[in-house]
C-alpha cells in the first residue's frame, strides 16, 4: 500500500502541506507496510478549522437525533460488510493476530450500535421542578463542538471508535489523531463514515507524531474538547497544553493492574485450569500490549508454586508468529522502540531479584527474522519495590507476587499508582465481591479478565486518568448541559423602586 493522501480536511484527502511522508512498517518483518503522509502544525490548522466551520455553520449539530442514529448505524453495517479486509489491515498494522482483528471488527461495530441506541432511547431534556406552575425548567443536553480525538498504537480501530462514536452522536465535529505507528485503519474508518453520508468537514484527519500534531490539537483555541488514549507522560503534556483555553480533557492512560487469585478459586482441577488459563489471557493477549492487561498476578502463598510452575510451563508453549499465520497465537511487539523497553524492563527486575520462570529473551529461527518478537516472561519473587511492578511495560512481561491475607492481598492490588482495571479469583462469592468493592480501580472482573461492554463505562482511577469513556457517561464526555429556565407569566419585579 502507498498512499500518500491520508490527511482528511474538509471532506478532502490530501498529502501532508510539507510533502513529507512516514513509512509503515510490519512489525512481524520491519518491511515497509504503507506510506503515509507526515502531517505538521499547518495540516492540524487546516483540519481544525473545517470541524470549526462544519461545527458553527454546517447542519450536523442541527441534524436530528434519528438521523445522527441511522448514520451510525450504516456505519456498523459497513464495518461488518469490511470486517475481514479490515481485520486483516489491524492484524497486519498493529502485529496482533488476525482472530484478535476480527474481534476489534466486532467490537468496533456494536460500539457504534450502542450509542446510536442510546440517542435515540433519550427523553428530550430533564425537567426541573421550579415550584411555580408559571415556570418551565429544563435541563437539555448539546454538543460541546470541536473534538480533538488521539489514540494509541495498541488498538487502533477500537480506541477510535470508542470517541468517534460518541462525538458523532452528540452532534460534534471532531479532528482524529491516529499513533504515527498504525494508522492505517483509522484512515479506512474515515473513508467508511463519507461512504456512509456524514457531511464534509465533520470527520477531519491528520497522519502525523505527537509533535507538533497532537500538541497543536491540545492547544488549539479552536477546540472545545481533546479525549487522549495513552501514556501518562503524553496524557499530562496533553492536559497542560489544554489549561490555557480550557477546554474539556478526557484523557485514560493505561493502568498496572493486578490480577488477585485466592488458594479457593482453584480448589478443583476445573477451577485451577481456568484460573491459570485466564491469567496467562490476563498478560499475554496481543503481547501485553494492553492498558488492562493483568501483569501483576498476586496470587495466595499457599497456591504460589504450583500455579507459578504451570504458568510459566504453558506461557512456554505460546505459539508466536506473524498474525496472519495459521495457528499463531501471539504476534510480534508493535515496533524496535517497544521491543527495547520490554528487554530494558525484564533486565531491570533480574538485576533487582526477580526469579525468571519463563521467556525473557526473544524467539530465535527464520522465522523470526528482523521482526519485533519477545517470548511471554513469567517473573516470579517480585516485590513493590521493583520498577517492573509499579511502570506499565506494555509487553507480554508477568510479575508475581504473593499474599497469605485477604487485607494484604487489597493492599497489594491498591499499592499503584495506576487504578484502571483488576481481577479477583475465589469462589468465595462473598470475599470476591467484598474485595472487588475495595479495589480503587475502574474495572473489576470476578472469576474473570479483560471482558468489557459498551453499554459499562470504562476508566481510572488515579494517574489511570480522567473522564470516562464507553456508557452513558461517555457519551456525556461529549456533551454541555444546558439549563433553559421559561417564565411563562413575566411580571415586574419592583426590586428598585424607581
Amino acid at each position: 500500500m502507498s498512499d500518500q493522501q491520508t490527511i482528511h480536511v474538509g471532506g478532502e484527502w490530501r498529502a501532508a502541506a510539507t510533502g513529507a511522508t512516514r513509512e509503515i512498517l510490519d512489525p512481524a518483518d520491519a518491511t515497509t507496510l504503507a506510506v503515509v503522509a507526515e502531517g505538521g502544525a499547518e495540516d492540524t490548522d487546516a483540519a481544525i478549522a473545517a470541524a470549526r466551520t462544519a461545527f458553527d455553520h454546517g447542519a450536523w449539530p442541527r441534524t436530528p437525533v434519528a438521523e445522527r442514529a441511522a448514520l451510525l448505524r450504516r456505519v456498523a453495517d459497513l464495518l461488518q460488510r469490511d470486517r475481514e479486509s479490515l481485520g486483516l489491515l489491524e492484524s497486519r498494522d498493529a502485529g496482533k493476530t488476525l482472530e484478535e482483528g476480527r474481534v476489534d471488527v466486532d467490537c468496533v461495530t456494536d460500539a457504534f450500535r450502542y450509542f446510536a441506541d442510546l440517542v435515540m432511547n433519550e427523553s428530550g431534556g430533564r425537567v426541573v421542578d421550579a415550584g411555580s406552575p408559571d415556570v418551565h425548567s429544563v435541563v437539555v443536553h448539546e454538543p460541546v463542538g470541536v473534538c480533538a480525538l488521539i489514540t494509541p498504537w495498541n488498538y487502533p480501530l477500537l480506541q477510535a471508535s470508542w470517541k468517534i462514536a460518541p462525538a458523532l452522536a452528540a452532534g460534534n465535529t471532531f479532528v482524529i489523531k491516529p499513533s504515527e505507528i498504525t494508522p492505517l485503519t483509522t484512515v479506512a474508518l474515515v473513508r467508511l463514515l463519507a461512504e456512509a453520508g456524514l457531511p464534509d468537514g465533520v470527520a477531519n484527519l491528520v497522519t502525523g507524531p505527537g509533535d507538533p500534531v497532537g500538541a497543536r490539537m491540545s492547544e488549539h483555541p479552536g477546540v472545545d474538547l481533546v479525549s487522549f488514549t495513552g501514556g501518562l507522560v503524553s496524557g499530562t503534556k496533553v492536559m497542560r497544553a489544554a489549561a490555557d483555553s480550557v477546554k474539556k480533557v478526557a484523557l485514560e492512560l493505561g493502568g498496572k493492574n493486578p490480577n488477585v487469585v485466592f488458594a479457593d478459586a482453584c480448589a478443583t482441577d476445573e477451577g485451577f485450569d481456568t484460573a491459570v488459563d485466564q491469567a496467562l489471557n490476563a498478560a499475554f493477549i496481543h503481547s501485553g500490549q494492553v492498558c488492562s492487561a493483568g501483569s501483576r498476578l498476586i496470587v495466595e502463598e499457599s497456591l504460589r508454586e504450583r500455579f507459578v510452575a504451570e504458568l510459566a510451563r504453558r506461557a512456554e508453549k505460546i505459539r508466536l508468529g506473524r498474525g496472519t499465520d495459521k495457528g499463531v497465537e501471539c504476534g510480534p511487539l508493535v515496533s524496535a522502540q517497544q521491543l527495547a523497553r520490554t528487554e530494558e524492563y525484564v533486565a531491570s527486575a533480574l538485576a533487582e531479584g526477580a526469579v525468571l520462570r519463563a521467556g525473557g529473551e526473544r524467539p530465535t529461527g527464520p522465522a523470526y527474522g528482523e521482526g519485533y518478537f519477545y517470548r511471554p516472561t513469567v517473573l516470579d519473587h517480585c516485590h513493590r519495590g521493583m520498577r517492573v511492578v509499579r511502570e506499565e511495560v506494555f509487553g507480554p512481561v508477568l510479575t508475581v507476587e504473593t499474599f497469605r491475607t485477604e487485607d494484604e492481598a487489597v493492599a497489594l492490588a491498591n499499592d499503584t499508582e495506576y487504578g484502571l482495571a483488576g481481577g479477583v479469583w475465589s469462589a468465595d462469592a462473598g470475599r470476591a465481591r467484598r474485595v472487588a468493592g475495595r479495589l480503587r480501580h475502574g474495572t473489576v472482573w470476578i472469576n474473570d479478565f479483560h471482558p468489557y461492554l459498551p453499554q459499562a463505562e470504562w476508566g481510572g482511577f488515579g494517574k489511570s486518568g480522567i473522564g470516562r469513556e464507553l456508557g452513558p457517561a461517555g457519551l456525556a464526555e461529549y456533551r454541555e448541559s444546558k439549563h433553559v429556565y421559561q417564565n411563562l407569566a413575566p411580571r415586574p419585579v419592583r426590586w428598585f423602586a424607581g
